[in-house]
Protein backbone atom coordinates (compact mmCIF):
# COMPACT_ATOMS: atom_id res chain seq x y z
CA UNK A 1 0.00 0.00 0.00
CA UNK A 2 1.56 3.31 -1.11
CA UNK A 3 1.68 6.04 1.50
CA UNK A 4 0.45 9.42 0.31
CA UNK A 5 0.43 12.96 1.73
CA UNK A 6 -2.19 15.58 0.85
CA UNK A 7 -1.35 19.11 1.98
CA UNK A 8 -3.88 21.90 1.49
CA UNK A 9 -4.31 25.54 2.37
CA UNK A 10 -7.58 26.37 4.16
CA UNK A 11 -9.15 29.74 3.35
CA UNK A 12 -10.41 29.95 -0.25
CA UNK A 13 -8.77 26.59 -1.02
CA UNK A 14 -10.26 23.84 1.11
CA UNK A 15 -12.82 26.21 2.65
CA UNK A 16 -15.16 28.44 0.68
CA UNK A 17 -17.74 26.04 -0.79
CA UNK A 18 -19.30 23.97 1.99
CA UNK A 19 -21.19 21.58 -0.28
CA UNK A 20 -18.00 20.79 -2.20
CA UNK A 21 -16.06 20.47 1.08
CA UNK A 22 -18.54 17.89 2.35
CA UNK A 23 -18.18 15.90 -0.90
CA UNK A 24 -14.40 16.07 -0.62
CA UNK A 25 -14.54 14.99 3.02
CA UNK A 26 -16.47 11.86 2.04
CA UNK A 27 -13.84 10.97 -0.56
CA UNK A 28 -10.96 11.64 1.84
CA UNK A 29 -12.54 9.54 4.59
CA UNK A 30 -12.83 6.67 2.13
CA UNK A 31 -9.22 7.12 0.99
CA UNK A 32 -8.03 7.11 4.60
CA UNK A 33 -9.81 3.79 5.15
CA UNK A 34 -8.66 2.14 1.93
CA UNK A 35 -5.15 3.57 1.54
CA UNK A 36 -2.40 5.00 3.73
CA UNK A 37 -3.31 8.65 3.14
CA UNK A 38 -2.06 11.41 5.46
CA UNK A 39 -3.84 14.77 5.55
CA UNK A 40 -2.15 18.06 6.48
CA UNK A 41 -3.49 21.61 6.55
CA UNK A 42 -1.07 24.46 5.80
CA UNK A 43 -2.50 27.88 6.63
CA UNK A 44 -1.56 31.46 7.29
CA UNK A 45 -3.87 31.39 10.30
CA UNK A 46 -2.57 31.09 13.83
CA UNK A 47 -3.45 27.95 15.80
CA UNK A 48 -6.19 29.79 17.72
CA UNK A 49 -7.62 31.18 14.49
CA UNK A 50 -7.62 27.68 13.01
CA UNK A 51 -9.63 26.40 15.99
CA UNK A 52 -12.21 29.16 15.42
CA UNK A 53 -12.49 28.14 11.76
CA UNK A 54 -12.83 24.49 12.73
CA UNK A 55 -15.76 25.40 14.98
CA UNK A 56 -17.68 26.76 12.00
CA UNK A 57 -16.56 24.54 9.09
CA UNK A 58 -16.78 20.74 8.66
CA UNK A 59 -13.04 20.07 8.72
CA UNK A 60 -11.62 16.58 9.13
CA UNK A 61 -9.00 16.20 11.85
CA UNK A 62 -5.62 16.39 10.09
CA UNK A 63 -2.55 14.27 10.79
CA UNK A 64 -0.52 17.49 10.83
CA UNK A 65 -1.34 21.17 11.01
CA UNK A 66 1.03 23.85 9.71
CA UNK A 67 0.04 27.32 10.89
CA UNK A 68 1.26 30.92 10.73
CA UNK A 69 2.58 30.68 7.14
CA UNK A 70 4.71 27.63 7.84
CA UNK A 71 6.34 28.75 11.09
CA UNK A 72 4.53 26.33 13.45
CA UNK A 73 3.80 22.61 13.05
CA UNK A 74 1.36 20.63 15.18
CA UNK A 75 0.51 16.94 15.08
CA UNK A 76 -3.03 15.57 15.38
CA UNK A 77 -4.76 17.31 18.31
CA UNK A 78 -1.64 18.70 20.00
CA UNK A 79 -1.63 22.35 21.07
CA UNK A 80 2.16 22.48 21.35
CA UNK A 81 4.19 23.18 18.19
CA UNK A 82 6.96 20.79 17.18
CA UNK A 83 10.03 22.04 19.12
CA UNK A 84 12.47 20.63 16.54
CA UNK A 85 10.89 22.75 13.80
CA UNK A 86 10.87 25.81 16.04
CA UNK A 87 14.59 25.41 16.73
CA UNK A 88 15.38 25.45 13.01
CA UNK A 89 13.82 28.93 12.76
CA UNK A 90 15.73 30.49 15.65
CA UNK A 91 19.04 31.17 13.88
CA UNK A 92 19.34 34.87 13.01
CA UNK A 93 15.76 35.70 13.97
CA UNK A 94 15.58 38.90 16.06
CA UNK A 95 11.96 40.02 16.28
CA UNK A 96 12.70 43.31 18.06
CA UNK A 97 15.09 44.42 15.29
CA UNK A 98 12.48 43.64 12.64
CA UNK A 99 9.88 45.74 14.44
CA UNK A 100 12.38 48.60 14.78
CA UNK A 101 13.00 48.63 11.03
CA UNK A 102 9.37 48.25 9.96
CA UNK A 103 8.41 51.19 12.21
CA UNK A 104 10.02 53.45 9.58
CA UNK A 105 7.57 52.23 6.90
CA UNK A 106 4.37 54.13 7.63
CA UNK A 107 2.33 52.27 5.02
CA UNK A 108 2.78 49.00 6.90
CA UNK A 109 -0.16 48.51 9.27
CA UNK A 110 0.53 46.01 12.04
CA UNK A 111 -2.01 43.19 12.16
CA UNK A 112 -3.79 42.34 15.44
CA UNK A 113 -1.87 40.69 18.26
CA UNK A 114 -3.67 37.41 17.55
CA UNK A 115 -1.85 37.19 14.19
CA UNK A 116 1.62 37.94 15.59
CA UNK A 117 3.56 34.77 16.35
CA UNK A 118 7.05 33.99 17.71
CA UNK A 119 8.42 33.50 14.18
CA UNK A 120 6.05 35.71 12.19
CA UNK A 121 5.57 39.48 12.07
CA UNK A 122 2.47 40.41 10.08
CA UNK A 123 1.19 43.61 8.50
CA UNK A 124 -1.51 44.85 6.18
CA UNK A 125 -0.27 46.53 3.00
CA UNK A 126 -2.38 48.00 0.20
CA UNK A 127 -1.68 46.31 -3.17
CA UNK A 128 -0.85 49.54 -5.03
CA UNK A 129 1.99 50.17 -2.55
CA UNK A 130 3.50 46.69 -2.50
CA UNK A 131 5.65 46.80 -5.64
CA UNK A 132 7.58 49.82 -4.34
CA UNK A 133 7.64 49.11 -0.62
CA UNK A 134 8.57 45.41 -0.56
CA UNK A 135 11.94 45.83 -2.37
CA UNK A 136 12.85 48.75 -0.10
CA UNK A 137 11.94 46.74 2.96
CA UNK A 138 14.08 43.82 1.80
CA UNK A 139 17.07 46.13 1.42
CA UNK A 140 16.53 47.69 4.86
CA UNK A 141 16.37 44.28 6.54
CA UNK A 142 19.44 43.06 4.63
CA UNK A 143 21.50 46.12 5.58
CA UNK A 144 20.66 45.43 9.23
CA UNK A 145 22.00 41.89 8.77
CA UNK A 146 18.63 40.19 9.21
CA UNK A 147 18.12 37.07 7.12
CA UNK A 148 14.37 37.09 6.63
CA UNK A 149 11.76 36.16 4.06
CA UNK A 150 8.94 38.50 3.02
CA UNK A 151 5.70 36.92 1.82
CA UNK A 152 2.97 39.12 0.31
CA UNK A 153 -0.35 37.45 -0.48
CA UNK A 154 -4.01 38.07 -1.07
CA UNK A 155 -3.38 41.69 -2.05
CA UNK A 156 -3.22 42.71 1.63
CA UNK A 157 -1.14 40.46 3.92
CA UNK A 158 2.60 40.97 4.34
CA UNK A 159 4.41 38.48 6.57
CA UNK A 160 8.05 38.64 7.61
CA UNK A 161 9.40 35.18 8.44
CA UNK A 162 12.73 33.55 9.26
CA UNK A 163 14.71 32.79 6.12
CA UNK A 164 14.13 29.05 6.55
CA UNK A 165 10.48 29.32 7.46
CA UNK A 166 7.59 29.18 5.03
CA UNK A 167 4.97 26.68 3.90
CA UNK A 168 7.42 25.01 1.53
CA UNK A 169 10.16 24.47 4.10
CA UNK A 170 7.57 23.19 6.58
CA UNK A 171 6.41 20.75 3.88
CA UNK A 172 9.95 19.41 3.46
CA UNK A 173 10.17 18.92 7.23
CA UNK A 174 6.83 17.08 7.26
CA UNK A 175 7.81 14.81 4.38
CA UNK A 176 10.96 13.87 6.28
CA UNK A 177 8.99 13.15 9.46
CA UNK A 178 6.49 10.99 7.57
CA UNK A 179 9.11 9.48 5.22
CA UNK A 180 7.14 10.41 2.11
CA UNK A 181 8.65 11.41 -1.25
CA UNK A 182 7.75 14.46 -3.29
CA UNK A 183 6.21 12.21 -5.93
CA UNK A 184 3.79 10.83 -3.31
CA UNK A 185 2.68 14.31 -2.23
CA UNK A 186 -0.08 16.59 -3.54
CA UNK A 187 -0.30 20.24 -2.45
CA UNK A 188 -3.23 22.62 -2.96
CA UNK A 189 -3.41 26.40 -2.70
CA UNK A 190 -4.82 29.70 -3.93
CA UNK A 191 -2.57 32.61 -2.91
CA UNK A 192 0.91 34.05 -2.72
CA UNK A 193 1.89 32.35 0.51
CA UNK A 194 1.14 29.01 -1.19
CA UNK A 195 3.79 29.55 -3.88
CA UNK A 196 6.34 27.92 -1.59
CA UNK A 197 4.26 24.72 -1.55
CA UNK A 198 4.47 24.51 -5.33
CA UNK A 199 8.10 25.51 -5.76
CA UNK A 200 9.95 23.57 -3.06
CA UNK A 201 10.24 20.36 -5.08
CA UNK A 202 8.40 18.14 -7.52
CA UNK A 203 5.29 17.66 -5.42
CA UNK A 204 2.17 17.45 -7.55
CA UNK A 205 0.17 20.63 -7.11
CA UNK A 206 -3.42 21.78 -7.55
CA UNK A 207 -4.01 25.51 -8.07
CA UNK A 208 -7.71 26.02 -7.44
CA UNK A 209 -9.76 27.89 -10.04
CA UNK A 210 -10.36 30.91 -7.76
CA UNK A 211 -6.62 31.47 -7.18
CA UNK A 212 -5.30 34.97 -6.49
CA UNK A 213 -3.50 36.85 -9.30
CA UNK A 214 -0.06 36.42 -7.69
CA UNK A 215 -0.35 32.61 -7.71
CA UNK A 216 -1.80 32.55 -11.23
CA UNK A 217 1.14 34.66 -12.40
CA UNK A 218 3.57 32.26 -10.69
CA UNK A 219 1.83 29.32 -12.38
CA UNK A 220 2.06 31.06 -15.77
CA UNK A 221 5.80 31.62 -15.33
CA UNK A 222 6.86 28.49 -13.43
CA UNK A 223 4.11 25.89 -13.73
CA UNK A 224 5.25 22.36 -14.65
CA UNK A 225 3.56 19.21 -15.91
CA UNK A 226 3.13 18.07 -12.30
CA UNK A 227 1.05 21.18 -11.55
CA UNK A 228 -2.64 21.40 -12.39
CA UNK A 229 -4.77 24.55 -12.73
CA UNK A 230 -8.33 23.59 -11.84
CA UNK A 231 -11.36 25.16 -13.47
CA UNK A 232 -13.45 24.87 -10.29
CA UNK A 233 -13.07 26.78 -7.06
CA UNK A 234 -12.13 25.78 -3.51
CA UNK A 235 -12.82 22.16 -2.50
CA UNK A 236 -14.41 21.45 -5.90
CA UNK A 237 -11.08 22.42 -7.48
CA UNK A 238 -9.23 20.05 -5.14
CA UNK A 239 -11.59 17.23 -6.11
CA UNK A 240 -10.95 18.05 -9.78
CA UNK A 241 -7.20 17.93 -9.17
CA UNK A 242 -7.33 14.63 -7.29
CA UNK A 243 -9.18 13.09 -10.25
CA UNK A 244 -6.60 14.61 -12.63
CA UNK A 245 -3.74 12.98 -10.69
CA UNK A 246 -5.71 9.70 -10.45
CA UNK A 247 -5.80 9.65 -6.69
CA UNK A 248 -9.55 9.44 -7.19
CA UNK A 249 -11.06 7.33 -9.95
Amino acid sequence: MTRFLLVTDLDNTLVGDQAALERLNQQLMQLRQEQDILLAYSTGRSHDSYLKLKATEPLLDPDALVTSVGTEIYYQNSRTPDPDWSRTLDNGWVREDILAITAHFQDLVLQPASEQRPYKVSFYLAPHLASDLVPRLKVALHIRGLDTKIVYSGGKDLDILPLGGDKGQALLFLREQFDISAEQTIVCGDSGNDQALFSVGKERGVVVGNAQPELLQWYKEHGADYHYLATRSCAAGILEGLHHFRLLS
